[in-house]
């Protein structure tokens, strides 16, 4: 049977295949179809969302100490905060096949930075493999589990965000059920004393030259000979536009990119004339074959920012570009908070009180562009709490207070740490919470303060005001952030509070079913409207500018805040 699927859906369905019984995740674009497709689709894979990536590698790793078959999923960002047990679970043994997603995101289409995850397999010394159409993603997820288990070893499976969302043809195979797991006692495999760790290193050098073989022999390392002036060694998507760009050439794909299949690249180093790399990003395979004594050519005439295409790879190689082809002119698009958006007025009134905003990741640092400009520093989840109580610390006692903000689902995911140094560390700053009651940026995920797990099931639904004060902050209050004076008299409050200060603003999503605004648009009385541009100041979409007065589209969802700014009083009513 066959059906077309992303190459989400496909690591999805070779997790079935695979006999995965334990799958956990932090949402991130391009990565978070993975479990949603797992949650929707095949009940019979344990599937959470966890607090953050660190947390859904370390239960990964758990329920595969317990011999069932895991895997844990996350955006490339979200290795850097699962980095410290990925340093070390190579160390301990594996004993159902353990599996790590990476899904990179070339061109930065939703990330703040644009790192190659390649490097950390060869840092943490773990095979990987790269697929390069959704078949083999499918494929692939079911060789790392039992790469993982062969070796005894985590396997990374990286993906990027054209194999993530698009969609080919796949070939379903048999469903496999999970193993029953045991509980056995390896202590000397399994706590990483510096005597057992010092023991199980030489492992892992072992390891790795017996992969180097596999890698030599694997089935998704392969030569295709073509026209033998020209040879391409690409993996990943990469190899579909050089291929696309040289149909003619020879290639060698690479399935298994760590660890590099040494002998082969040899061999076909010396049937073509011409070597060149073709990958984005890092010259991580580049450097490698170099540092075996063979000659190619790759970062010097590929970019090392963004994606490829078909395009720039021929002139890269081939010198000259193709014939123009004519491109429409169209108007930028900058993304914007949807209108309605609860972040928006909340943002406008810390501006207006000359507030210095420290950001995070979330809808809300949208809020740095105009004409709103209201967020100063934004770096990783987590980091504005942090930033603001820094900033504060280095202006001293009795200067201006600085206010971070970030959004509910980050809060859990790394911002409480950062609250609880704030108190410990008697600082100053204000931090204002906002509360959505949901992942909004990714596709409103469930997160432990909603009540409800990724299949819906109620849980838990933790009581953030009384979070907040357990952390030592003395001074807490929610808000509702429509109602903007009895805000900005709040926000007023806490800044003149001599200590750390907490807003919690409070109120759902306009894309979810619990939000507080009527849907209904507002209207504008152009005969009483001045002009004044108060409005329009919002950044709301809703609101537009024409023949001097303001106008109110029908993507207004009513939530008032423009009418209680409108000083003349020319906005209100329904259409």
């Amino acid at each position: 049977m066959k059906k077309m699927l992303s190459g989400n859906e496909a690591i999805a369905r070779g997790a079935l295949e695979a006999g995965v019984a334990f799958a956990s995740a932090y949402p991130g674009t391009p990565s978070t179809e993975i479990l949603e497709a797992i949650a929707s689709e095949y009940p019979g894979i344990h599937a959470e969302w966890t607090p953050n990536e660190k947390v859904a590698l370390e239960v990964a790793a758990g329920a595969s100490y317990a011999g069932a078959r895991s895997m844990a999923v996350m955006k490339h960002v979200g290795v850097n905060v699962a980095a410290d047990p990925l340093m070390t679970l190579p160390y301990t043994l594996i004993r159902g096949g353990l599996v790590l997603v990476s899904a990179d995101d070339p061109e930065l289409f939703s990330s703040q930075n644009e790192q190659d995850n390649r490097h950390y397999a060869r840092f943490a010394k773990i095979p990987m493999l790269e697929p390069s159409t959704s078949q083999e993603a499918k494929d692939m997820m079911i060789e790392a589990v039992r790469i993982s288990e062969k070796y005894e070893t985590p396997v990374m499976l990286r993906t990027t965000t054209r194999i993530s969302h698009s969609l080919g043809v796949v070939e379903l195979g048999k469903e496999n059920g999970v193993r029953k797991p045991s509980l056995e006692r390896h202590p000397a495999e399994w706590v990483m004393l510096p005597a057992n760790a010092r023991v199980r290193h030489p492992i892992i050098e072992e390891r790795i030259l017996s992969l180097k073989s596999l890698s030599d022999s694997s089935a998704f390392n392969s030569i295709e000979m073509g026209d033998p002036s020209l040879g391409i060694i690409s993996s990943g998507v990469a190899y579909q536009y050089a291929k696309e760009a040289f149909p003619d050439a020879s290639f060698l794909k690479l399935g298994m990119s760590y660890p590099l299949p040494e002998e082969l690249i040899r061999d076909f180093a010396s049937r073509v004339r011409e070597l060149w790399v073709v990958e984005e990003l890092d010259p991580f395979m580049e450097d490698q074959v170099k540092a075996l004594g063979i000659s190619c050519r790759g970062k010097d005439r590929l970019p090392m920012c963004g994606e490829l295409n078909p395009d720039i790879i021929r002139d890269a190689i081939a010198g000259g570009r193709p014939e123009a082809v004519e491109e429409r002119k169209l108007p930028p698009r900058p993304p914007s908070m949807c209108p309605g958006c609860p972040h928006r007025s909340l943002l406008w009134a810390l501006k207006r009180n000359k507030c210095f905003i420290a950001g995070d990741i979330g809808c809300y640092t949208l809020g740095f562009l105009p004409p709103l400009d209201a967020i100063d520093t934004t770096l990783c989840m987590g980091a504005g709490i942090n930033h603001a109580h820094g900033m504060a610390k280095a202006f001293g006692p009795g200067k201006e207070k600085i206010t971070a903000v970030i959004g509910d689902s980050t809060f859990y995911h790394s911002g409480i740490t950062g609250l609880l140094n704030l108190a410990y560390n008697n600082g100053t700053a204000l931090v204002v919470i906002l509360d959505n009651s949901t992942t909004a940026m990714t596709g409103s995920q469930n997160h432990p303060g909603t009540g409800v797990t990724i299949r819906g099931e109620q849980t838990i639904s933790l009581d953030l005001e009384n979070l907040v004060k357990s952390l030592g902050i003395g001074w807490v209050r929610t808000v509702d952030p429509y109602d903007v004076k009895k805000t900005r008299k709040d926000i007023k409050e806490a800044l003149a509070h001599d200590g750390p200060s907490v807003i919690i603003s409070k109120a759902p999503c306009v894309l979810l079913k619990s939000r507080k605004v009527s849907g209904r648009a507002l209207t504008v009385d152009t005969d009483t409207c001045t002009g004044c541009k108060v409005c329009i100041g919002l950044g709301c979409p809703a609101i537009e500018f024409r023949d001097e007065k303001a106008y109110i589209s029908d993507m207004c969802v009513g939530c008032g805040v423009c009418a209680e700014l409108c000083a003349p009083g020319a906005i209100g009513g329904e259409k």
